[in-house]
């Protein structure tokens, strides 16, 4: 599975740094790094049992509540938005 995050330039710096360190400079060294680092945090975050206790779809519907388009419109403003963006990486 792929991931794409984006982090602070000095945080993948040293990430980068430690992950070589412990994995080696070989291929995978990165993923294997990542894949540690989200373990630890998500056992991290079971152990806090953490919990939300609101209603998912009221929450959303706050987030969007000063959106005046409809939902269809909506959609083709982000798959246009979605393919510029692709577009725009694509080599000539």
């Amino acid at each position: 599975m792929t991931l794409r995050v984006q982090i602070d330039k000095q945080l993948e710096q040293k990430f980068r740094e430690f992950a070589m360190k412990k994995f080696g400079y070989s291929k995978g060294a990165l993923s294997k790094a990542a894949e540690e680092a989200f373990i630890e945090w998500t056992l991290a975050q079971e152990k806090e049992k953490l919990s939300f206790n609101e209603d998912p779809v009221e929450a959303i519907d706050g987030l969007l509540s000063n959106v005046n388009i409809d939902s269809v419109a909506l959609q083709h403003e982000a798959q246009q938005l979605w393919a510029g963006k692709v577009l725009k990486n694509v080599p000539s």
